[in-house]
């Protein structure tokens, strides 16, 4: 069960971080900050990190951890966005024109 909210919390940071209107004026114009994979790698590394603050998920530290969840974030985050959009369900994924 911990994965799942891993994978819930980095898919909302990374959705926050690149796409919230609030961070618009600050948010630097590097593609990282406009790549919900890149962010989404970034965002599972920092997760576990601080993995220790929350009860929520517990991972070992180690730099394979990281690696590992680095990239469960971005997969997951880069899938969860093309899925959803701010109209719902993307069906144009689905084959619908």
């Amino acid at each position: 069960m911990s994965l799942v909210y891993f994978v819930l919390a980095a898919y909302g940071l990374t959705q926050l971080l690149v796409y919230a209107k609030i961070f618009d004026k600050i948010r630097p114009s590097y593609y990282l900050f406009h790549c919900p994979m890149c962010m989404g790698f970034h965002v599972g590394w920092f997760l576990w990190a601080i993995n220790g603050q929350t009860e929520l998920f517990t991972y070992e530290y180690s730099i394979t951890t990281a690696l590992i969840l680095g990239c469960v974030s971005s997969g997951t985050s880069y899938i969860g966005n093309m899925i959803f959009g701010d109209q719902g369900i993307n069906f144009k994924m689905w084959g619908e024109k």
